[in-house]
């Protein structure tokens, strides 16, 4: 995820995520390969970002570029809900808030994405003007609805960035697509019952592992296994 900062004391490029349950997965298992989350920051590139980050002192930076963008539409536009839209948005921003933080239904959400808000992305405003990369790493997955899962081994232990409650289809395929396309059934662990294992055949013997169809939501920092047939 690339992150664009402003007003903060952030280094610019690819730094890993300090994830503490990756890490003690890779000493559980110390496999040939690890694979850990790294986030992008870029700077004050919004436009090319995928989040934001911001000294609340500056938000207003940001912001203002939100509310020339809906002062021109409203101008411009004949369509009486799409003004109302416009200035429910107007008025959060005039709050000095994120859109991102503005409750919308899914038909307003839709609507607001046309409208290329930058705040619409998830947007972190932060009061430490020297936090740390975790810190607003977290603050921004938390905004964006992420969370990991994981899958791990010997040669391999890999966090898996998607939507939360993702379902289980849906994280076969972030690991593979063949995965998805030929998928039978998800093996689902909890990270504790990992941990309390000496290993994944003996946290499935003990019956720790849910055995889930395509549709199952996976829980927050899960351990799967994929069963599929391609």
């Amino acid at each position: 995820m690339r992150i664009a900062h402003a007003g903060l004391n952030l280094t610019d490029g690819k730094i890993k995520y300090g994830d503490s349950r990756f890490t003690a997965l890779a000493e559980k298992f110390q496999p040939a390969k690890l694979v850990p989350y790294y986030f992008e920051f870029c700077g004050a590139n919004f436009e090319g970002a995928q989040a934001i980050a911001i000294a609340r002192s500056q938000a207003l930076d940001l912001l203002i570029l939100d509310m020339e963008k809906i002062e021109t539409r409203l101008e411009r536009t004949a369509d009486e809900a799409e003004k109302a839209l416009l200035r429910k948005c107007q008025g959060q921003l005039e709050g000095q808030q994120p859109i991102c933080d503005l409750t919308l239904t899914d038909a307003e959400r839709d609507a607001v994405r046309a409208f290329g808000l930058l705040s619409f992305k998830p947007t972190v405003m932060s009061d430490d003007a020297a936090p740390t990369t975790d810190d607003i790493g977290r603050a921004v997955l938390d905004k964006a609805g992420m969370m990991f899962f994981y899958t791990v081994g010997k040669p391999e232990v890999h966090a898996w960035l998607v939507e939360r409650n993702a379902s289980a289809v849906t994280c076969a395929g972030r690991i593979h697509t063949d995965l998805a396309r030929g998928f039978i059934k998800a093996e689902v662990f909890s990270f504790d019952d990992i941990m309390a294992a000496h290993s994944v055949q003996e946290a499935r013997s003990k019956g720790a592992m849910q055995l889930v169809d395509r549709d199952f939501p996976v829980p927050e920092n899960s351990i799967i296994e994929i069963r599929f047939n391609v």
